[in-house]
């Protein structure tokens, strides 16, 4: 890893191609490019951004999938001055429209078709006075590139030193799930540093090959994602959107090292190995997700992929890193738990009126420390509703925490209900509910009954060749668990609706 870490991730790309110069950087669409010509194609795109009116704080927003030109954009627009904002590939006009105006975006990179989408198409008829330009990373943008003029190299030092930690690196926008989507205002200076304690908690290290499915829109992705590889020296291996066959043919063809995603992406890579071996020799680590990860899905993990170093971890766009396991936790214990509070973080248990309840007890989540958000752009109120006077974060997340400082997320406050008067949480449910040898993958909601006042529901997949009806799996359910968690409604589906993130999307299931 980059040693001291650098400030700003324009200066992390600088330095990467002085350190590791011709060594791999990126592989994608059979073609592997250097750390050296990562930087020269980002300087290149710089000046085209220049070019057009780009400098110190505008904004750039990025609307597409995972590729290599989607990085060189991103550190083009930052080394010009400007904050990026990545857009959500699966926005429609209107939702992208709304962000691109309330976040004053000078300039949109996009593709011109992405999953059936035509994108400039959909922003037809959006009020965006700011919005002076589309550029097409798919049509036209070795050209463009070619085009720009040159950056002399003392034009790029003067560049490079105009950034600070304290500059606005990028604005992601939340997902809107409880209103308006809300733009998360980070800094270098909370970004990187939070990068680097990931490294060491991963291990991620210098020449290994890391497939990131994680879209780059989303903070995982992008900051734990390429900007980490960035730092670490790791190879970046993108996908577009994940498909389980390519993931495995990427795996065994690209002997892929390292690989993160939520508890479905592994779940499928399990049945897909079980249909279909193939060669995962090759995997060494990665990391999941906190709320919804069975015991018995890392066991499986560990010993039918191979990924011996798995761990657990949990953040959110307003704090990238909050809390890790380490490579050497017991299995148990990264089942259970998402961590401890990564170095530079604090992180409480607190009830209803704010204070810590003690080891053990159930209250929300929240954390102070480098990484917390500088705030929500142009929302005041919004702002400090989530952080309080004393910089603690209220992420909204329910939890406990053990006397050795591992926190265990219970789930979402709003994912809670309360069935015949006992709160009953999501996440415990399916884990107990995946301990069953045919279910697959498995999503729970509450849904609303006259005695009960709620009660649950589970959405089932069966693993491949599986044979479960509903009258079994009530009985092993009331066999393995509380009779006030057991699901009273079950529904088989071939798949679970996820978003392009991987999770699970139960919004989609409560329709």
């Amino acid at each position: 890893m980059l040693d001291p870490l650098p400030s700003t991730i324009p200066h992390a790309a600088m330095v990467a191609a002085k350190r590791w110069g011709d060594a791999p950087a990126l592989i994608e669409r059979g073609e592997t490019w250097s750390f050296n010509r990562l930087w020269r194609e980002s300087i290149r795109a710089a000046g085209a951004f220049t070019a057009r009116g780009i400098g110190r704080g505008e904004r750039v927003a990025i609307w597409a999938p995972n590729s290599r030109e989607w990085i060189v954009a991103a550190v083009a627009a930052m080394l010009c001055g400007a904050a990026i904002v990545p857009l959500n590939t699966r926005l429609k006009g209107r939702e992208a429209g709304d962000i691109l105006g309330r976040a004053h975006v000078k300039l949109l990179v996009t593709v011109s078709s992405f999953l059936g989408q035509d994108y400039p198409a959909l922003l037809k008829g959006e009020d965006l006075p700011d919005l002076k330009g589309i550029l097409l990373l798919d049509d036209g943008w070795d050209a463009l590139l070619a085009d720009a003029p040159q950056l002399e190299s003392k034009k790029v030092e003067a560049m490079l030193g105009a950034l600070s930690a304290d500059d606005v690196s990028d604005i992601i926008f939340t997902s809107g799930t409880t209103g308006r989507p809300k733009g998360v205002l980070m800094t270098y200076g909370r970004v990187i540093p939070q990068c680097g304690v990931w490294i060491r908690n991963t291990r991620l290290g210098e020449g290994e090959r890391y497939l990131i499915a994680n879209p780059f829109f989303h903070s995982y992705g992008l900051k734990v994602g390429w900007v980490a590889a960035l730092l670490a020296g790791a190879v970046t291996v993108p996908m577009a959107q994940f498909d389980v066959r390519q993931a495995a043919r990427l795996i065994e063809e690209q002997r892929i090292n390292f690989l993160p995603g939520p508890p479905t992406i592994f779940q499928m890579l399990l049945d897909e190995l079980e249909e279909r071996p193939f060669d995962t020799t090759s995997l060494r680590g990665g990391t999941t997700g906190a709320a919804t990860v069975p015991p018995v899905l890392v066991e499986r993990i560990r010993t039918e992929l191979g990924i011996k170093d798995i761990i657990t971890a949990y953040g959110m766009t307003e704090c990238v890193t909050i809390t890790s396991c380490l490579p050497g936790d017991p299995a148990d214990l990264i089942a259970h738990s998402c961590g401890a509070p990564i170095p530079g973080n604090d992180v409480r248990i607190v009830g209803e009126d704010g204070q810590e309840v003690a080891r053990g007890k159930t209250g929300e989540i929240i954390v102070r420390g480098q990484g917390v958000m500088l705030g929500y752009l142009d929302e005041p109120e919004a702002t400090a509703a989530a952080i309080d006077s004393e910089g603690w974060l209220h992420t909204g997340d329910v939890g406990t925490m053990d006397e050795r400082g591992y926190v265990r997320i219970t789930d979402r406050k709003k994912d809670l209900y309360i069935s015949g008067g006992f709160n009953c949480y999501p996440a415990e449910i399916e884990k107990l509910l995946s301990l069953h040898p045919a279910i697959s993958m498995v999503a729970v909601i509450g849904v609303p009954d006259e005695r009960m006042g709620e009660v649950g529901k589970a959405f089932v997949v069966r693993r491949p060749g599986a044979s479960l009806e509903a009258p079994e799996l009530l009985a092993w359910a009331r066999e393995n668990m509380a009779n006030y968690k057991v699901p009273r409604q079950f529904q088989f589906l071939e798949e679970l609706p996820r978003n392009a993130s991987g999770k699970v999307t139960k919004l989609a299931l409560q329709t």
